[in-house]
Order: C-alpha cells, then sequence, then structure tokens
C-alpha cells in the first residue's frame, strides 16, 4: 500500500511513548488482552492505530488489536472509500479489521450528531463481542474534551455534564466491555497529525468535520479559537477543569448510592403496593432523599431513574425537577410524566417507578 511507509527501528516516537505512558498510567493490561480500536480514517484515529502498531513493533504492548469501522451511509461513495482505506491501511499493518454500515439519513439534521453516535457505539459493541474484545479504544484528544465541555456549557449542563468524556467507562449500560480513550489527556490534533505524516500516512478527511450547521464544528472553528486570544492554553484549561469536575463528580456518585440504598424500603413497607411487576422495582422512601441536600437528592433521582428506566435519554432537568416535588408535602396520589410514557408516583411515602409497557397493559391497548 503505498500510502503507508514504515518507521524507524530506533524505539518508539514521542507520540507512541506518551501513548505507552498514558496505558500504563491508566493500569491497561499491556499484554494478553484483545481490544478494538475504533478507525474512523481521519487524524486521530489514524494516529492511534499507528501508535499502537509502534509499540507492538517495538514488543512494548502485547495485546490482540482488531481494527473496526462504521460508513454510517451519510456520504455515498466518499464514505465507502474511507471505508476501503480504513480496510487497507490496517491489513497493511497485519491487523484484523471490522467494517460496518448504517442507514443514517440527513433530513433530521438537529439529531444527526446524537444518531451518528449511538449507532457508532452500537456498532463497536457487536464488533466487540464477536471478537471477543474486552475494550474499544476511541481517539477522542483534549481538543474533543474542551469542545465537549464547552457544549454542555452552553446547554447549561450541570457538574456531571462539564466533567466531560471520561478516560474509560463501560461501553453499555452493565456490559463488560469497556470503553477507553487511551488520547483524551494529552493529545492535541496538531500532535495527531503530525505524527501521520511523521510515520508517511495521508490520514482521511470528511467534509462533515468542516460543515458548520453543525454546533461542534462552530465550536471547534469559532469559539475555541476565540477564546485561546484571551488563554492561549484554554483547551488544556478546559480539560483540567472536566477533570476536576469528574473527581467531585465521583465522589457525589458514592454518596448517592449509599443514600440510594438507605432509601430503599424494606419488603413489608411496600408490600401489597401495586402489582407484581411494579414489585420488582425499587420504591424509594420519600423521607429519606427529603433530608436530603438538593443536589445529593437529585443525583439519587438521576441514578435511580437510569437503573429504572434503563438510561436517561431525553430525560430534562425539568422532569427531574417535577419528580423531585413529588417529595413535598405529605399528600400521596401525585403523578410526574417521563419520556416515552413512564410515570413516577407517590403513594403516601414512597415514589413508585412505572414503566411504560405496564401503563399500556392497564389501558388495554
Amino acid at each position: 500500500m503505498s500510502l503507508v511507509r514504515r518507521g524507524s527501528e530506533g524505539g518508539p516516537r514521542p507520540f507512541a511513548r506518551r501513548l505507552l505512558r498514558e496505558w500504563r498510567l491508566r493500569g491497561w493490561p499491556v499484554r494478553g488482552e484483545r481490544v478494538l480500536c475504533a478507525v474512523s480514517g481521519g487524524a486521530d484515529s489514524t494516529a492511534l492505530l499507528l501508535g499502537l502498531e509502534e509499540l507492538k513493533r517495538g514488543g512494548l504492548l502485547g495485546v490482540d488489536l482488531t481494527a473496526a469501522h462504521l460508513d454510517h451511509g451519510l456520504r455515498g461513495e466518499a464514505g465507502a472509500e474511507d471505508a476501503r482505506w480504513v480496510e487497507g491501511l490496517a491489513r497493511a499493518y497485519g491487523f484484523e479489521c471490522v467494517v460496518g454500515r448504517a442507514a443514517l439519513s440527513e433530513g433530521a439534521r438537529e439529531n444527526l450528531e446524537q444518531a451518528a453516535r449511538r449507532a457508532r457505539y452500537e456498532f463497536l459493541a457487536e464488533a466487540a463481542r464477536a471478537c471477543g474484545a474486552r475494550a474499544v479504544l476511541a481517539a477522542h484528544t483534549l481538543d474533543d474534551q474542551a469542545e465537549t465541555v464547552l457544549l454542555r456549557l452552553l446547554r447549561g449542563s450541570g457538574a456531571e455534564g462539564l466533567a466531560g468524556m471520561a478516560p474509560e467507562r463501560a461501553l453499555e449500560a452493565g456490559g463488560e466491555v469497556r470503553l477507553r480513550r487511551p488520547l483524551l489527556s494529552w493529545a492535541r490534533r496538531a500532535d495527531t497529525e503530525g505524527f501521520c505524516r511523521e510515520r508517511g500516512v495521508e490520514f482521511r478527511s470528511d467534509a462533515m468535520n468542516e460543515d458548520e450547521r453543525f454546533a461542534r464544528v462552530r465550536v471547534r472553528r469559532t469559539l475555541l479559537p476565540l477564546l485561546e486570544t484571551l488563554n492561549p492554553r484554554a483547551a488544556e484549561t478546559l480539560a483540567r477543569t472536566a477533570a476536576l469536575l469528574r473527581e467531585d463528580s465521583a465522589a457525589l456518585d458514592a454518596l448517592a448510592a449509599a443514600l440510594l440504598a438507605e432509601a430503599r424500603p424494606e419488603v413489608d413497607e411496600s408490600a401489597g403496593e401495586g402489582t407484581s411487576e411494579e414489585a420488582a422495582a425499587h420504591p424509594l422512601k420519600v423521607d429519606a432523599l427529603r433530608r436530603a441536600a438538593p443536589a445529593l437528592r437529585r443525583r439519587v433521582l438521576r441514578l435511580w431513574l437510569a437503573r429504572e428506566r434503563g438510561d436517561l435519554r431525553r430525560l430534562s432537568r425539568a422532569h427531574l425537577l417535577g419528580v423531585e416535588r413529588l417529595l413535598e408535602g405529605s399528600r400521596g396520589g401525585r403523578v410526574a410524566e417521563l419520556p416515552g410514557g413512564a410515570r413516577v408516583e407517590r403513594r403516601r411515602n414512597l415514589l413508585h417507578f412505572r414503566p411504560a409497557a405496564q401503563r399500556k397493559i392497564e389501558h388495554g391497548t
């Protein structure tokens, strides 16, 4: 493959060395593990693949690696060509490659980024299970982190949202496959582009990454450069703020988990309350939540709703405040509606979650 040129044999380059340092800092296994590396063909993911290859070739990293690429179906032949390019690059370095294709539509542009992200992670989870990978690697950089923090700030996110992306998390709720971001805390786009050029690889360009109809692109091309006129290290500062908030969020999560356990009633307290399907869920004691500080109480409610619903998709602050208002006063029989037809009911001193499926059964639909 003409675009691939082997690097020198004098040891790993600085980019690969920093990648290895981050890998070890996170405590990720350096041998005997299969990982899936998401590769779009852009500079960031291409640099990640090349860095891993350099470490493996030098005997510094002994993981089994499979590349994965999803063609979202949005760019026609250009997207198909990217998929062929990634597959050729991976095989040129001796890696297996899994290629998938989605069928997204640009009709609903406001939700296109979310739909693409959801399709990508579903594909990666399925590909990881198919090849036996225990982790999926994503090439999000420090620049991506700064953009994420700014976008969430503009949307009015709280501390949890402003904590940005985590270096590692479960790929799916309750799943065993981990999502890891080895470039997140240190690599800038200039680093990934420079490493690709150093390795002699001409990475791909996606025209959608220059489309200013997308909010992230406007943040990248307009807002972040403006902030850098006030602070040349604005991206690093935003990423550091996210890391600090992530530590605070982890501490609050631990307190919320303890309060959630405390707020669950004994079996006899909720006996006879509703159907057997409701009994399978976990009601919460109003008094236990009412005594807590608002920030902790809301975090407990979010955690509870995430577990009962399966996710927090489309759940806004307004929904959460509606559930919180059920804690006020002493009157039961009140309801807070949730997205998708589910709801939370207060019955005497307990909050009960009722899924949409159960309500359909009750109404005979």
